[in-house]
């Protein structure tokens, strides 16, 4: 799942009041079943119950999976997705730290898009030098003056 369906997803999920299994919700929103077992085993899952031998997530569980997939697709590790999960869950006492955690994030996230970057125009310039050499090489065999741009 790209991180817009993430986003997407947790959107849809505001707004919904659902109560699913875990195959359920599995299917519908395309969360592996590993992170719903993941969000079950960290306790973070308040309201879900088991009811008749199989998992139910309420609206509020399927908000909280969506988020926890959007961090993951977003660079968030499982440690960091648990930290800002239970700081979620204390809500508004925690607003300030979750939003440090989320500059955080994206300024590593634009760290290494500069990075990258620098990385294509590295690749670029070496596209350019071979090009201008293959040019150079193929106006030496067409017995065409150099134009000494190499």
């Amino acid at each position: 799942m790209k991180v817009l369906e993430s986003f997407l997803l947790f959107s849809i999920l505001e707004k919904e009041g659902v109560g699913m299994t875990m195959n359920e919700a599995s299917e519908q929103y395309k969360i592996p079943p590993e992170i719903l077992r993941e969000y079950e085993k960290l306790g973070l899952c308040g309201a879900v119950k088991k009811i008749m031998g199989a998992w139910q997530y309420d609206d509020s569980d399927l908000k909280n999976l969506s988020l926890i997939m959007t961090l993951h697709h977003t660079g968030f590790t499982p440690e960091e997705i648990e930290d800002y999960m239970r700081l979620m869950l204390e809500e508004n006492a925690t607003q300030e730290e979750r939003l440090r955690i989320l500059d955080r994030k994206r300024a590593d996230a634009l760290d290494e898009i500069h990075f990258h970057e620098q990385q294509l125009e590295c690749l670029d310039y070496l596209r350019h030098k071979i090009r201008c050499k293959t040019q150079e090489n193929l106006s030496a065999l067409n017995g065409e003056p150099s134009s000494g741009t190499a």
